[in-house]
């Protein structure tokens, strides 16, 4: 289900469906893996290894290992990263109890695109990226007449990345195919049909919360 300023809150708050989506028709719905991968030209080496690297934050080391599974249209991921990750961040992560891992689970094609862009940026820079495209989404993911293509290269560019990267990165169809293959791995082994979802230490853990409710999904958290 498409959500945006003026699209009708979700029945079940923190949680936003593929399959909604689609049948809501929102932006242009992306390829379906099989499919895409099918097309897709095998990818170098090098590049493979630069879109799996991990784009992480925290102690490797940690006693929980957090994967969050995210899209960055979903208002609810947008919400979770402005008003419940900098909290967990602070007394979390940045005192080495928790390693977050950031995973791609685009639904749309937007998104898709958006994400793609972000793992052109260096490891670095892609956390930053990432809480900039959630803190201004209603401006480039959803305001009538944004050319989003324009508007992420504006911000991509903000954070060091050059023009001939950028493009590449958009058109780069093995690079787009490797995200889906991540999301369709998602779907049949974690069962993710909704954004935000987090895999805690090997249990699924599916909506946006606040951080109170957030820590509770840590037992034994000292």
């Amino acid at each position: 289900m498409p959500m945006s300023p003026a699209s009708p809150p979700l029945a079940s708050p923190g949680r936003r469906t593929l399959l909604g989506l689609l049948a809501a028709g929102a932006a242009a719905p992306l390829l379906a893996p099989a499919a895409a991968r099918a097309a897709a030209p095998a990818a170098t080496a090098a590049q493979t290894t630069a879109w799996e690297g991990p784009r992480t934050l925290g102690n490797p080391n940690a006693k929980f290992v957090v994967e969050e599974w995210f899209s960055l249209t979903c208002t609810h991921c947008a919400d979770f990263g402005q008003n419940t990750f900098p909290e967990i961040r602070k007394k979390l992560i940045d005192t080495g109890k928790v390693h977050w891992v950031f995973r791609d689970f685009p639904l749309d094609k937007v998104a898709l695109e958006a994400a793609q862009v972000a793992r052109a940026l260096p490891p670095d820079r892609y956390a930053t990226f990432i809480l900039a495209l959630f803190a201004d989404q209603d401006r480039w993911a959803f305001t009538a007449g944004v050319d989003y293509t324009k508007a992420l290269w504006q911000m991509a560019a903000l954070d060091g990345l050059d023009r001939p990267t950028f493009d590449a990165a958009v058109g780069d169809t093995a690079l787009r195919d490797w995200i889906l293959a991540q999301q369709t791995m998602a779907e049949k082994k974690w069962k993710i049909d909704a954004t935000p979802s987090f895999v805690i230490n090997g249990k699924m853990v599916a909506g946006e919360m606040p951080y109170d409710t957030f820590v509770k999904q840590l037992p034994g958290l000292t």
